[in-house]
């Protein structure tokens, strides 16, 4: 026989030869050379869906539920997902979503499809639900919705259940949405619903917010309660920057006498602040409010849109300066729920969740992108971790000293109004999400349980061997 035979014998790659076995392999010694190792004294989970990064707004939409993939392909990439517990979330249940949101809403956002033709309404020009050009209607709407508010959910049942010290929801943290409307890209407000569910379980809840956007959904949802107090960092400039609330003066209700008077606290910035002055306003009130509150857990919202460069943002933060507030949160030891929000430059908001994933586990990463990272083009020409953002697109830093020194003593004065830690009466609080979720499963199994009956009643006539029944 020929030796030249087009037919040859096989022979078994040697190990690092082909593309899967490198690729692993190179995140190994990634681990290895990062000393990325399981953080010592505490636990973190790391919480999505692949799901949800598949959804498209519309092409001329910023919001890119596909800057979670980029992000994901980071975090593999350097090998920290070795520290973490990973979680794939299941949706969440209309039950569940309607612990806060209204019946009619869900049910809205449920059946609409693209398909459908809204007509605005005649008086105010409104599309029902708040829908539009900023909330389109797309293909898998609900399904994106329940995806990344069950992420947030479990999120929040780790951290209850002992489970978790660190939860990370990237693909969460829609601060907009209204208890029966869509708001600023958000739909279902995700953060409102983890926190009832923290409630269940912790007396008092602080929420922290990075977004360079007021996080006016759970304030609101929140505003007569002293349970959870709302601090949040955003630009500010009334009827002209989205959504137009937080002011110093907006502190809760009026009146004394309801409870959460003086628990909805707000930080209002200008165009342009960089980093220092961030970081220093950001561990200025911050520290005494977990001071005089005493929260038993901490959300805290980590919108990219504060980075400087942003396609819908005003800030001059880079990502060193915009992980140090959570690295300032989590010296707390309290347990914490990390969540997303809004970010317009993909790559950048990619980078910016990556590294506070790395902080998140005490990890520290080199500043150049693993050159196996996929999808690395995106991060051209630099391929690094931290770019200098603070020189793309830059404003003008109208934060005066005098400014930011004012914000800090109002804040400061609203706090003198607290008398310490509120008292709780744990018999008022939200039904448990985790019975809901017991009867879901508990339908679901007894409808496995009734289409093997059916099947099995079918079998019983079969006369001989391959003859099928339909």
């Amino acid at each position: 026989m020929r030796t030249d035979s087009i037919v040859q014998d096989y022979q078994h790659p040697q190990p690092g030869t082909t593309s899967t076995l490198t690729l692993d392999e190179r995140v190994q010694r990634e681990i290895l050379h990062n000393g990325i190792v399981r953080p010592k004294g505490y636990t973190v989970s790391y919480h999505g869906n692949p799901e949800v990064e598949k959804m498209h707004f519309g092409p001329k939409h910023p919001m890119k539920p596909w800057r979670l993939t980029l992000t994901n392909k980071i975090v593999m990439a350097y090998g920290m997902h070795e520290a973490m517990d990973f979680y794939m979330a299941r949706a969440a249940t209309n039950q569940e979503l309607t612990q806060f949101h209204k019946q009619e809403y869900i049910d809205f956002l449920q059946r609409v499809t693209p398909a459908d033709r809204l007509l605005p309404d005649i008086g105010n020009g409104s599309y029902p639900y708040n829908m539009g050009d900023d909330c389109p209607i797309f293909d898998g709407l609900y399904s994106y919705c329940s995806l990344y508010t069950g992420a947030s959910l479990d999120a929040a049942r780790k951290l209850t259940n002992n489970q978790s010290d660190i939860a990370i929801n990237w693909s969460g943290g829609l601060h907009h949405a209204k208890k029966s409307e869509a708001s600023g890209f958000c739909y279902i407000n995700d953060i409102v619903l983890a926190i009832l569910q923290l409630l269940l379980y912790h007396p008092r809840v602080l929420y922290i917010d990075i977004d360079v956007h007021h996080g006016d959904g759970v304030e609101q949802a929140f505003w007569s309660t002293d349970r959870v107090m709302t601090l949040s960092f955003h630009k500010y400039e009334k009827a002209v920057y989205f959504p137009g609330t937080g002011g110093l003066d907006t502190t809760g209700p009026k009146s004394n006498s309801n409870p959460g008077a003086h628990h909805s606290l707000n930080v209002p910035l200008n165009d342009g602040i960089d980093d220092e002055s961030y970081t220093n306003l950001f561990k200025e009130i911050v520290g005494p409010c977990v001071e005089k509150y005493n929260p038993t857990a901490i959300v805290l919202q980590c919108g990219g849109d504060s980075l400087g460069g942003d396609r819908l943002g005003c800030f001059n933060l880079n990502i060193r300066a915009h992980g140090a507030c959570v690295a300032y949160t989590k010296r707390f030891g309290r347990p914490l729920l990390v969540v997303g929000g809004g970010g317009y430059t993909p790559r950048n908001v990619a980078r910016l969740w990556a590294y506070e994933t790395s902080v998140c586990i005490g990890a520290e990463v080199p500043s150049a992108l693993p050159a196996h990272t996929p999808f690395i083009d995106h991060f051209d020409p630099d391929r690094t971790l931290f770019p200098n953002l603070h020189l793309s697109g830059r404003y003008d830093n109208k934060n005066s000293k005098s400014y930011l020194e004012n914000v800090r003593v109002s804040v400061m004065e609203q706090l003198r109004y607290l008398k310490g830690s509120p008292s709780v009466q744990l018999q008022h609080v939200p039904p448990d999400l985790d019975l809901v979720r017991d009867d879901v499963e508990r339908e679901l199994r007894e409808d496995r349980d009734e289409k093997e009956k059916v099947r099995r009643g079918k079998e019983r006539g079969v006369g001989g061997r391959g003859e099928l029944m339909r």
